[in-house]
């Protein structure tokens, strides 16, 4: 077996229909592994799975899923592992965030929002494959967290804290369930050019803004996420447990 061979591995990915998401599903396609494409909309799942079937005949699965919905995320897991027979790593990669202003302006209801997705529904979801990991003594956990989740943030405040949820959430995950060959992981990109910040860097003034205190004085791209995710995954992250893997191009050591 070589570092980085998910081959006979199983790995279902939330938020994976673009972006981030779509890049860590493609990345452990390559490197060997099942994977299962969700998000909200199966036509856009789809175009993923139909793509790394292409080129990887039967390692993609579309379900659908809304994370915010408890019986929509059970049957995530229960559909991915009739058709694989097991799940071996999850991904919590899908988030949102409704809000941008000051924490002290949010609605109730955005607040809930923002914490039932953000973190709730990893904890659910991590809750729904432990039981099978635990008895197989061999299960990875790697939540998509933030560097919002590092620092305070005048406008970002609620959605910050839901990322700094995500991080003690796994160390959580790694001190119950380490015992069993359970790891558990957060990874915490900085400004990646996604769609969900596209806010952040469509507008060249406002990218340029973001990126100038930045010691690669760029943006990153969505791989530059998925090959952490790999390692985190396979065995050469087999003594890594209940870290956050910060990969922002070095914009919180300014």
């Amino acid at each position: 077996m070589t570092l980085f061979d998910l081959n006979g591995k199983t790995a279902v990915i939330t938020g994976a229909s673009r972006g981030i998401g779509e890049a860590i599903a493609r990345r452990m396609a390559e490197h060997g592994a099942n994977v299962v494409i969700s998000s909200r909309k199966a036509d856009a799942c789809d175009k993923v799975t139909d793509d790394i079937n292409a080129t990887y005949a039967g390692r993609a699965l579309t379900v659908p899923c809304n994370i915010g919905d408890k019986a929509q995320l059970q049957n995530l897991v229960d559909t991915s592992r009739q058709h694989f027979g097991k799940i071996d790593i999850l991904v919590c990669n899908a988030a949102v965030n409704p809000y941008f202003g000051s924490s002290m302006d949010c609605p109730d209801d955005a607040f809930d929002k923002i914490m039932n997705s953000n973190v709730k529904s990893n904890h659910w979801l991590s809750n729904m494959v432990l039981p099978e990991m635990r008895t197989r003594k061999d299960g990875v956990i790697i939540v998509i967290s933030s560097i919002g989740g590092l620092k305070g943030s005048a406008m970002l405040g609620t959605y910050s804290i839901s990322k700094a949820a995500d991080f003690q959430l796994v160390r959580n995950l790694a001190v119950e369930h380490g015992e069993y060959n359970i790891r558990a992981n957060a990874i915490a990109p900085g400004l990646i050019q996604t769609y969900f910040a596209k806010a952040l860097w469509d507008n060249p003034d406002i990218l340029e803004q973001s990126t100038r205190t930045t010691p690669l004085r760029r943006i990153g791209q969505p791989d530059e996420i998925a090959g952490a995710a790999v390692f985190l995954a396979s065995e050469a992250g087999a003594y890594t447990n209940g870290q956050q893997l910060v990969i922002d191009g070095g914009q919180t050591i300014t």
